[in-house]
């Protein structure tokens, strides 16, 4: 089985604003520049067969470059605890226009299509209920932006479950026009 999702994988300078950004928040679980990316579809596990599918499907998918910025820094709960931390982009269209695409061509391999409400963000940080307060951190961190960067590709990516977090593997690169 291969636990799969589709993201987009930011500029190495990108990555490296935003692993300086990361602290003050203590029991977080930061997370390294390998495993920064922004997840247009999160799939889960599948056999070989439907992971075929779906690359075949990804190649299919015709899309158009554009550029995103940073744009602040959020948090996600679960019944009002902190769960995570995450950096915003925009514009937010380019991104969730995208996202439908990568949606429709999942659903075509016979997928459930994604039924949550789409928030494009970086994931940061995650927390449970031992880590500090985040209220310092999201007010030093509200203003962050960063130049415009040019998202040219996505990928489709394997996702390892280690004791140290998730390793993310690139199976294939599909780029945009």
């Amino acid at each position: 089985m291969y636990r799969l999702f589709i993201g987009i994988d930011p500029p190495d300078t990108i990555k490296s604003q935003l692993v300086a950004s990361m602290g003050g928040v203590t029991g977080a679980r930061w997370q390294t520049a390998d495993q920064l990316h922004l997840t247009l579809r999160f799939i889960g596990e599948v056999d070989r067969h439907q992971a075929e599918d779906l690359a075949a499907a990804l190649a299919q998918l015709h899309g158009r470059r554009f550029d995103l910025h940073l744009s602040g820094v959020g948090m996600f709960d679960q019944r009002g605890i902190p769960a995570a931390l995450w950096a915003g982009v925009r514009p937010h269209d380019s991104v969730a226009a995208l996202h439908r695409k990568v949606d429709h061509a999942v659903t075509r391999t016979g997928l459930a299509p994604d039924s949550r409400a789409y928030l494009p963000h970086i994931t940061l940080a995650r927390l449970n209920r031992s880590s500090g307060p985040v209220d310092g951190f999201l007010a030093a961190m509200a203003d962050l932006t960063s130049p415009p960067f040019i998202i040219d590709a996505i990928y489709l990516y394997e996702s390892t479950l280690t004791r140290s977090g998730s390793a993310y593997s690139v199976i294939e690169r599909y780029p945009l026009l």
